[in-house]
């Protein structure tokens, strides 16, 4: 029972960080556009202000990628999960994509990158 609260406090903080990391990416989106129309408001020259469209614009890349961490920790604690005997536990409400589902096909097939492919793969290997 110790070893599910635990958890149960690791998850929250987990999410927690997701929520975090989801609204700055956001804030950050809101002022890089905010940067483009006050420019044009203001009459300016598109040179005026580039280097902090630049620095708005690497920031919002840099949270991309830290989320893209964060969702790879996720993943990592759910293994965790059932290796501590949590694997029939389900901690969070959210809606989650079927990992075992079938391959993106069409269009989205195109879309899919080789690393995130083999990312999944990997991961499903891990678990299997």
């Amino acid at each position: 029972m110790k070893t599910k609260i635990v958890a149960l406090k690791v998850a929250d903080q987990l999410f927690a960080a997701e929520l975090a990391i989801d609204r700055a990416l956001s804030e950050t989106a809101r002022l890089t556009s905010m940067l483009s129309d006050a420019r044009v408001e203001a009459g300016l020259s598109a040179v005026v202000g580039q280097s902090v469209m630049d620095r708005t614009c690497a920031s919002i890349v840099m949270l991309a990628n830290g989320r893209r961490e964060l969702v790879e920790a996720h993943g990592a604690l759910t293994i965790v999960k059932d290796q501590i005997g949590l694997r029939t536990v389900s901690i969070g409400g959210m809606v989650k994509p079927e990992e075992n589902g079938p391959p993106p096909a069409g269009q989205l097939a195109g879309q899919m990158s080789g690393d995130l492919t083999e990312r999944r793969a990997a991961r499903l290997r891990r678990v299997v």
